[in-house]
């Protein structure tokens, strides 16, 4: 039972983004659901735009609106049989089993025969080949990297590597010592000085002292962000849609006497920004519950650096949310396009003369970073762009871009300097 208990769980959460379209991320797994679950749903997401091609090709009728879970049921054992370790007879007898449990016994022949068509057509099926993106996001990314897409959707359709920031005090090889000493192997990324990849990922509690702020979950280009905005102690900062405050809690690592401000639109996130703030025991950071495309946050102090990491299509991240494959829509674009340009132009008039702002994507659309700074120089005379001179990525015609690879999310950054009046 334990078993159908985990493709129970497992299609539930399928059943959330691909019929609900909710994001993975807000599914709340009973009692901490084993790994295997995880894997299961993340896995199916993840060949979402395969497996579903497939289906629907062996189906001879599209089912009722009231069964779609069982197209859902599918999918899950389809990805079980073409991407996962588990034997195929254990993939299809367990999946098929679920029928039984959801009270669907009607399904059982149905289920079974399509699983074992797809078994017996295996090797033809994975010799075909197929990037599991949505239509719109192949001809972008083949638009724009034309040379390199076929390397992104190979890395979108991977696990992304658990990469931590080790916190100043803990000292990097003292803790990759102590790491090791709890059987976690890591190696270290030469760009990002506090970061460790590990080889396997873990539960954040198996990380030695990890309540106490001995590390931070947090991907080798993200960790950019404070060391590119380059904080330095007695300077007034603004994070700009702070959450979950990752990137807050760096940079008061790096300039722990430094006023700084962490805005958020999102209440229940900025909860998450609070909670981190508290576990590296963190007090002098003020944070509020703000739009950063208005005013309605500012004390009217300008700002000496602003970090904004905005508001995006997370298309460089979506190795760790596999669910904004399913989710987003090529209208969101424009609407996050437009929202983006609000955001600069309002934190611009925050910013001090002479000040620095860096802009940050998780995306890896040109829209969204390359484009939308370009016209943001153009269409004002008193910023300029201050080269990132930095051994990583790609270097763009402003600012720079990394595509998703092994130890890295794709990221986009660009740094501007208000001219002084």
């Amino acid at each position: 039972m334990e078993n159908s208990n985990v493709r129970l769980v497992a299609l539930d959460a399928i059943c959330w983004v691909v019929l609900e379209k909710k994001s993975l991320s807000a599914f709340v797994y009973p009692d901490q659901n084993s790994s295997l679950t995880k894997s299961l749903v993340f896995g199916t997401i993840r060949f979402y735009h395969q497996l579903n091609d497939i289906v629907t090709d062996l189906l001879k009728h599209s089912l009722k609106k009231e069964d779609l879970d069982i197209h859902c049921l599918i999918l899950l054992g389809a990805y079980q049989i073409l991407h996962s370790n588990i034997a195929a007879h254990a993939s299809i007898f367990e999946t098929v089993d679920v029928t039984n449990t959801i009270d669907k016994p009607w399904a059982k022949g149905l289920v079974n025969a399509i699983l074992r068509q797809i078994d017996r057509d295996k090797a033809k099926l994975l010799s075909e080949k197929h990037a599991s993106h949505p239509t719109w996001l192949v001809k972008k990314i083949k638009q724009y990297y034309p040379q390199d897409f076929e390397q992104i959707f190979k890395q979108n359709n991977t696990q992304a590597p658990m990469t931590i920031r080790v916190h100043p005090d803990f000292q990097l090889d003292n803790y990759k010592q102590q790491l090791s000493e709890c059987g976690i192997t890591t190696q270290k990324i030469k760009i990002a000085p506090q970061a460790l990849v590990l080889d396997q990922a873990t539960s954040v509690f198996n990380l030695p002292e990890f309540e106490y702020g001995a590390c931070y979950v947090q991907d080798g280009s993200a960790q950019l962000s404070a060391t590119l905005l380059d904080p330095q102690n007695h300077e007034y900062i603004l994070d700009a849609c702070s959450a979950p405050g990752g990137k807050t809690t760096h940079l008061c690592e790096l300039a722990p006497k430094a006023s700084i401000v962490a805005i958020d639109s999102d209440e229940h996130r900025l909860e998450r920004v609070q909670e981190n703030l508290q576990r590296f025991n963190i007090s002098s950071v003020k944070v509020i519950q703000g739009q950063a495309q208005q005013y309605d946050w500012w004390d009217g102090e300008l700002f000496d650096k602003i970090l904004l990491d905005a508001p995006c299509s997370a298309t460089g991240v979506i190795r760790r949310h596999p669910d904004i494959k399913l989710l987003r829509k090529p209208k969101d674009i424009a609407a996050l396009v437009t929202l983006q340009q609000q955001i600069l132009e309002n934190l611009w008039t925050v910013l001090k003369p002479g000040g620095t702002l860096l802009y940050a994507t998780c995306s890896i659309l040109k829209t969204e970073n390359e484009q939308q700074i370009i016209r943001f120089l153009e269409s004002h005379e008193d910023a300029k762009e201050i080269k990132i001179d930095l051994d990583w990525g790609i270097k763009t015609s402003v600012g720079i871009q990394q595509l998703p690879i092994h130890n890295f999310d794709g990221f986009y950054y660009a740094k501007l300097q208000k001219a002084v009046e």
